[in-house]
């Protein structure tokens, strides 16, 4: 009966291999018979499976910024990837997130120290981190691009990128957001006088801040991401920023006036968090710091193209475009020089440097 039982009723588990004395297999005894599991085969592949070496996938580095498609962060951080990625291999690949996907400038760096973003592109809110970074917030301290090379050459790496090392973050490079310039639906700005009780959104940095309360506007900091909304319902008159952020986000569709003062170049920092930074393989790092470093030039020859194409386009875009008093703007500044000069320790020699570096 039990072996009956076992032919007919058999375990949905078991594999029955018929088996002789000499392991021919060609007995019909029951006593050659060997069961084995059907959970043993399984176990038995998969360990066949994991026996072969294992192929890591590349590492993912995600480089997230705030500019729009077509805007100078975009096509920097795209056209870093693209060498960059062409260099790695296998070893590691950048995925660039614009548009403030990531999160705004304040967010990204907070997340940067976190290790959840690898990369991100931050300008004016660097001053937020170091109050050495203000430097470049004062209005008319870079005259040109090859004055802010020398600035960075002589300046930057020495005296102001360890300065946020200490705060959890490093930069490997430095780009450009642009000479800055203001938009309004008021009136033409030409004197500093013409921007007294406007509401203007700003980025968020203090001496941005400080400089339009001084030319007696009503600035606010704003993430860039909410700005079109802000002056489409006029709850900012205005703003300011770099002609290729001004096409690219779109603001001259909601905006009168483009006035072109040039207050303020700030430049861009490709910036990672330094924790995660150092978990990277040597070889990774060397790769993604030399590519930064040599994607510069790039940079700074589309941003010049960008300056001169952008304005072409704005003037026949309906927005109308004015000159400002320059020598106007310089002499409403001192206060702003004079106040950072006291309040930012080193401050003063700072800036004195730099303006001794346009000569």
């Amino acid at each position: 009966m039990t072996g009956r039982k076992f032919q007919e009723d058999p375990d949905p588990n078991l594999v029955c291999v018929k088996q002789d004395g000499d392991g021919r297999g060609n007995t019909t005894t029951q006593e050659g018979i060997v069961t084995v599991t059907r959970r043993s085969l399984i176990a038995a592949l998969l360990v066949s499976l994991f026996s072969f070496p294992a192929f890591a996938a590349p590492i993912e580095l995600k480089f997230g910024h705030v500019g729009a498609p077509g805007s100078l962060f975009a096509v920097s951080a795209e056209e870093f990837a693209k060498r960059a990625n062409a260099k790695l291999g296998d070893k590691a690949k950048v995925v660039v997130f614009g548009s403030s996907q990531l999160g705004n400038d304040k967010e990204l760096l907070q997340k940067l120290k976190l290790g959840t973003v690898d990369l991100a592109l931050p300008s004016t809110v660097m001053s937020s981190e170091s109050d050495l970074f203000g430097v470049f917030e004062m209005p008319y301290l870079v005259k040109d691009r090859e004055h802010m090379k020398r600035i960075e050459q002589k300046i930057f790496w020495s005296k102001l990128e360890p300065s946020v090392e200490k705060k959890g973050l490093k930069i490997i490079a430095v780009w450009e957001n642009g000479f800055r310039q203001i938009t309004n639906n008021v009136r033409p700005i030409v004197t500093p006088g013409d921007l007294k009780g406007l509401k203007l959104r700003t980025p968020k940095g203090e001496w941005r801040v400080k400089m339009f309360q001084a030319y007696g506007a009503n600035p606010s900091p704003m993430a860039l991401s909410e700005v079109f909304t802000a002056l489409q319902t006029g709850v900012m008159d205005g703003q300011e920023n770099p002609l290729v952020q001004i096409y690219s986000q779109k603001f001259q569709e909601v905006q009168k006036y483009l006035s072109l003062s040039d207050h303020v170049y700030t430049p861009a920092y490709v910036t990672v968090g330094a924790k995660k930074w150092a978990t990277l393989p040597a070889d990774v790092r060397k790769t993604l710091e030399d590519t930064a470093k040599e994607t510069q030039a790039y940079v700074y020859e589309q941003a010049a193209k960008f300056d001169e194409d952008l304005l072409a386009k704005m003037k026949t875009s309906g927005i109308k475009v004015n000159e400002v008093n320059k020598p106007a703007f310089v002499a409403a500044s001192k206060p702003i020089y004079a106040e950072f000069g006291a309040k930012v320790k080193g401050g003063k020699a700072l800036v004195d440097q730099a303006l001794a570096l346009a000569k």
